[in-house]
């Protein structure tokens, strides 16, 4: 089977400092938020030109936290897309604000900033873009909405680590930022992990504190928390990995322009778009067609996997059914739910691999 993402690739690439520093936390004895924890904090803060890192336990909690610590809660909305994983709405509901969609930009599959603009009422707090797949979303006008309105960004950039807008990092670019180190994402661990990124040292401050159970000093709380805390296990593994981002990153870029050269102009197909003014990274590489199941059905005989981000829209999430929402009302998002499709895309992917996949979808597609 050609996997959609190969960790054991991944993890053989590395396996020998892997195991290695494995070895040294263990014999330190110091298992959680220790000096791994610290050191990631330190290169990804400087890696991206913010002030602060504090690392979480995973990236729905990074999002959580961000709205918990800008005080965000009943009585405020905050407006997201409502094609993306369902973590970026459920982090709003969690501390119970509302989830306000709008719909996508049909080239880039982003929040677009116009539907952003019509969603803006007097209990709007924030606004959260992803930067779906790895693709920047539209910041420059997302912010300038932010201003007028006074709204905090939170940048989702959870698939999207080592992306930059405008020759600047995502995660620099908002208020605040929030990062899965879940193990498919381009950078990612064994297990779970994220990242909250920013400038704003008091909302690191009251981040560190929600992450510990509300606390600064042990057994004296001053309010209530979480436990969500990155494991050092998953800091010596995601240092190992940030050493080597920009170099798959690279390799994901050039994957991607190889599936462009081949597969441009096969009927049936439209291949992601990227913008002139940022770096797409290729978490995913996905393509519309209105023959998706025929094409992964034809991928699947051939051994290959392929799958579908996103099948059901947030709005018509069937938890959201109080929200009022219906089918129709974000018909490009809806429209990309019915027809994307991801093929393989990952560092360790080889070309007659990638050959394999472009004789199906060329074919198939053809016919």
């Amino acid at each position: 089977m050609i996997n959609l993402v190969d960790l054991r690739r991944q993890f053989q690439s590395v396996k020998s400092e892997v195991l290695q520093q494995v070895a040294e936390v263990i014999e330190s004895g110091q298992y959680v938020l220790g000096s791994k924890v610290n050191e990631l904090e330190a290169k990804i803060a400087q890696r991206l030109g913010v002030t602060e890192a504090v690392a979480v336990a995973n990236g729905t909690d990074a999002l959580v936290l961000t709205l918990e610590g800008y005080g965000i809660g009943a009585g405020d909305e905050v407006i997201t897309t409502p094609f993306t994983f369902f973590a970026s709405a459920e982090a709003i509901s969690r501390v119970g604000a509302v989830p306000v969609f709008a719909d996508v930009d049909p080239v880039s599959y982003n929040i677009d900033p116009v539907e952003i603009e019509r969603k803006i009422t007097k209990a709007t707090k924030a606004i959260i873009p992803v930067h779906l797949f790895g693709q920047p979303a539209e910041m420059d006008k997302i912010i300038e909405l932010a201003k007028k309105h006074g709204l905090l960004v939170i940048e989702d950039a959870c698939q999207a680590f080592g992306a930059t807008y405008k020759d600047q990092p995502v995660g620099s670019l908002g208020d605040a930022a929030c990062f899965s180190f879940f193990p498919t994402k381009n950078l990612g661990t064994m297990g779970d992990g994220g990242i909250v990124t920013t400038s704003d040292t008091d909302l690191a401050e009251r981040i560190r504190k929600l992450r510990t159970h509300g606390t600064t000093k042990k057994y004296y709380h001053d309010r209530i928390g979480y436990n969500s805390r990155l494991d050092e296990l998953h800091a010596a593994i995601l240092l190992i990995n940030l050493a080597k981002i920009d170099e798959w990153n690279q390799k994901r870029r050039e994957l991607a322009e190889r599936y462009r050269q081949h597969l441009g102009g096969v009927p049936h197909l439209t291949l992601p778009a990227e913008s002139d003014h940022s770096s797409h990274i290729y978490h995913l590489f996905c393509i519309a067609s209105d023959r998706r199941e025929e094409l992964m059905k034809a991928l699947l005989e051939a051994q290959i996997q392929a799958g579908v981000y996103y099948p059901r829209c947030l709005h018509l999430q069937e938890v959201y059914a109080g929200l009022g929402y219906k089918k129709g009302d974000f018909p490009i998002a809806e429209s990309l739910s019915e027809k994307l499709f991801a093929i393989p895309m990952h560092p360790f992917l080889q070309e007659s691999e990638q050959d394999q996949i472009i004789s199906i979808l060329k074919q198939k597609g053809e016919n």
